[in-house]
């Protein structure tokens, strides 16, 4: 039953037998299974090992078996374990394959995934390998739900490994993104900027891989592009920088960039506020980034140009700057 969890036949069947009848003998599941006490007593053994059995408080010849959903999810996850370790190690394999043949094959160059699964998993790996720096451009539709990938992205980034995204401002203006997500990396390290609309997604691991989605617009990304080394992954990596210059700093309006408040400066609110209208996000957008109501934006944005002494967006900026809050 258990076989494709590396279970053998005569284990599988002692443990089934032990499920339905707690506290027996080797004699007794011997009877059950339909096996010699020597070869029941062997798998008991076996099983008590794994984790699967223990012998009861007042007998160590009569056995309990271990909570199902316990033993058999144990064994689950080791297997899931090793499923994924082998799929990182194919992963290694095609890279080095791609790296060895690409110049006598380039048509190696770019390679098509389909599927949210196989995305996904393609996603993972080039994060986990990669060695000096990771770019992006982060823009919806998602694969995952923003936010899923923070746990790795605040580890590698304890590893050392630069983060450099840059956030369309829908990406920033998704509810609870700003401060469940993006200021979260911000403080572990990653450098963040917004820029009004974005020309595609992409995440790139140093100069060695991208993954670019081959759908445009709104659609559900069900299928991929993967750049490995050539021109176009060079063409890729030039239009990051270019974007990245062109993007404004998104670390202040999380409250992320490492500076104190510098006396009469404007309040948290209004730092943030300023940020994100540098960001050239719309009143709809800070409203959903910050989770204000559009009363609140509005209210709050009126407060902060009188404070600043302007009548427009673009003057409220020129005098921020003026005062240093930008």
């Amino acid at each position: 039953m258990f076989d494709s969890l590396g279970l053998p036949e005569s284990d599988s069947r002692v443990y089934e037998a032990l499920v339905a009848a707690p506290q027996s003998d080797a004699e007794t599941l011997a009877a059950r299974c339909g096996l010699t006490p020597e070869q029941t007593r062997a798998s008991l053994a076996a099983l008590t090992e794994r984790g699967m059995a223990t012998r009861t408080p007042d007998s160590a010849d009569h056995y309990l078996a271990v909570a199902p959903d316990v033993a058999i999810g144990t064994l689950i996850g080791r297997r899931e374990e090793e499923l994924r370790a082998a799929r990182a190690g194919m992963h290694r394999l095609m890279d080095a394959f791609r790296d060895a043949s690409r110049y006598t094959d380039p048509a190696r160059s770019v390679e098509v995934l389909t599927g949210s699964e196989a995305i996904s998993q393609r996603f993972e790996h080039l994060q986990d390998t990669a060695q000096e720096q990771i770019r992006g451009f982060d823009r919806p539709p998602y694969v995952q739900n923003p936010g899923l990938n923070l746990g790795r992205a605040r580890r590698l980034l304890r590893d050392g490994i630069r983060y450099r995204v840059v956030y369309d401002r829908e990406a920033v203006a998704w509810p609870g993104r700003l401060d469940n997500d993006i200021r979260i990396s911000c403080e572990d390290g990653e450098e963040a900027r917004v820029r009004v609309a974005l020309p595609m997604k992409m995440i790139m691991a140093d100069d060695r891989m991208a993954i670019l989605p081959i759908s445009s617009g709104n659609r559900v990304l069900d299928a991929a592009y993967v750049v490995h080394p050539c021109s176009l992954l060079e063409a890729l990596a030039t239009l990051f920088e270019a974007e990245w210059e062109r993007a404004v700093p998104l670390n202040a309006a999380v409250g992320a960039d490492g500076a104190d408040p510098a006396p009469g400066g404007p309040a948290e609110d209004h730092r943030r506020l300023l940020g994100l209208l540098a960001a050239g996000l719309t009143d709809e957008a800070i409203a959903r980034a910050l989770g204000w109501s559009a009363r609140t934006t509005q209210r709050r944005l009126q407060g902060l140009m009188r404070e600043l002494g302007a009548t427009t967006r673009f003057q409220a900026g020129m005098a921020a700057r003026e005062r240093g809050w930008l």
